[in-house]
């Protein structure tokens, strides 16, 4: 299956303009509806376990292929990789959710939320305040670890403002995302097989898209 994802990637990598991708454009269709058939059926296995995602259309949770090059020195019209992003609201929405990823050499399944805005990343670092061992329960669980290691490390040096620099877990309110990822290897396995693992990856994320969601609602009801 993804094969067909992959090699099409590659080789829009090495041709990245627009007349080779005019000419190549059935190969982009076919790997794009192998995509959706994937998040289809994940969006299917997932709903029972995670209902708060609902029934998002699959063509709403896949990112576009041509890249926004107005404020980019890199003018290649085109992404190399294809991602999907499930979530209540599809795509854009800015809650916590899951994430598939398709780059040769660079694959990854994972999610969370990625570069929040202000506001969003304030309302989770609180919410990790007034609960913070809930959290730690959450990312040091065994599984957990096992599937992902650390979140997404990307820290703050101090503690932010708007909290106490003395807070016993103030490390947990440094992240500048609340995301995880787990890499794998799309181009060696079966759809089957992706499936799968892309299930189980999502699985363990449920009670940590869950705190981080709860942070959102509470922000909201404020």
């Amino acid at each position: 299956m993804s094969k067909t994802i992959i090699d099409f990637l590659s080789d829009l990598s090495a041709n990245n303009d627009k007349s080779w991708f005019d000419a190549n454009r059935q190969r982009y269709e076919n790997a794009r509806n192998e995509l959706f058939t994937l998040v289809e059926q994940v969006i299917a296995g997932l709903n029972p376990l995670d209902p708060s995602i609902g029934n998002p259309d699959p063509k709403k949770c896949v990112f576009r292929q041509h890249r926004d090059v107005r404020f980019s020195k890199d003018k290649s019209p085109f992404k190399t990789n294809m991602g999907a992003f499930i979530v209540k609201g599809g795509k854009n929405s800015q809650n916590a959710g899951y994430y598939i990823h398709f780059e040769p050499g660079q694959s990854f399944v994972g999610g969370g939320i990625y570069a929040p805005m202000p506001d969003i990343l304030l309302a989770v670092r609180k919410e990790i305040y007034y609960h913070a061992a809930q959290f730690r329960e959450i990312i040091y669980n065994p599984a957990f670890k096992a599937g992902f290691g650390e979140l997404m490390n990307e820290k703050l040096v101090k503690v932010p403002k708007a909290f106490p620099a003395d807070f016993a877990d103030a490390d947990l309110l440094k992240y500048k995302h609340y995301a995880v990822g787990r890499p794998f290897q799309p181009e060696m396995m079966s759809l089957t097989d992706i499936q799968k693992f892309v299930m189980e990856t999502f699985t363990l994320m449920i009670p940590f898209n869950h705190f981080l969601n709860e942070a959102l609602t509470n922000m909201e009801s404020h």
